[in-house]
């Protein structure tokens, strides 16, 4: 699908992989609305690259509705939607202090995993009332975020895994069923990338992990993640799939 003039949703849309996804929608002439809790961030990558922020919480549903449809008012109804907000605790399931609380493995769930569907299902009505832009019908595309850790998931990921592993599972039936309306879904599954949360480690902690990728023996960019969000979005014959962004590391238990 072309991308320029089209509307986007990106969640997670103030830092990270989110942030540099908008950057290279933006610049490939969409119409950038980035959705994120924390508003400050998501309205000063908005100013950088002339796109709307938009306050949510992708786990609550009234949010959501809200933030889109707000989202339409300014730039119409999107045709593409890339779902990059989450949270990566890392907690036992045994610990010093006993059992995790049931609230630490459910907040992750919400977010990850309930709050891709979440802004999906919304995006994808919409996309559903939409003319098709191309002779094979398609009316959209929709991108969720997963993580390597759904398949080697550490100690410690429990919940993160968890919630990773359901965006991976439900990317195919999703596909299957909208495929009736044109509208695509894929995910993409990065390894160690250099978002903010990564670049905070101290040096040697960073270059021990990057040590670990066979190759490129680097952290991966968010503007590779980002790269591959617009060929996603280009090429009509992904659909139902879910591509690992690795470099080919495949994690240790701890």
């Amino acid at each position: 699908m072309e991308i320029q003039n089209q509307a986007a949703i990106v969640t997670g849309g103030g830092s990270g992989m989110g942030a540099e996804t908008a950057r290279w929608l933006a610049k490939a002439g969409a119409k950038v609305t980035l959705l994120d809790v924390n508003i400050d961030a998501a309205r000063h990558v908005a100013e950088e690259i002339n796109g709307y922020a938009v306050a949510c919480d992708v786990s609550s549903a009234s949010a959501v509705e809200e933030a889109v449809a707000e989202a339409r008012q300014i730039h119409g109804s999107a045709r593409i939607c890339v779902n990059c907000a989450g949270i990566a605790p890392a907690k036992r399931v045994v610990g010093r202090q006993g059992a995790m609380p049931l609230e630490d493995f459910q907040k992750v769930i919400s977010i990850n995993l309930i709050g891709t569907f979440n802004v999906l299902r919304i995006a994808a009505t919409d996309m559903c009332d939409m003319e098709p832009t191309n002779e094979d019908g398609e009316r959209g595309v929709i991108i969720n975020t997963a993580s390597i850790a759904a398949y080697e998931g550490q100690i410690g990921q429990a919940a993160y895994s968890a919630s990773k592993g359901g965006v991976v599972g439900m990317t195919l039936p999703i596909a299957r069923e909208l495929a009736r309306s044109g509208i695509r879904v894929m995910t993409i599954a990065p390894g160690i990338m250099h978002t903010p949360m990564i670049a905070a480690m101290p040096e040697d902690v960073q270059a021990s992990l990057a040590a670990q990728v066979p190759f490129p023996k680097r952290l991966g960019s968010t503007s590779e993640y980002a790269r591959m969000a617009l060929h996603i979005i280009e090429n009509a014959m992904l659909n139902g799939s879910v591509i690992r962004l690795d470099g080919a590391i495949r994690m240790a238990g701890k």
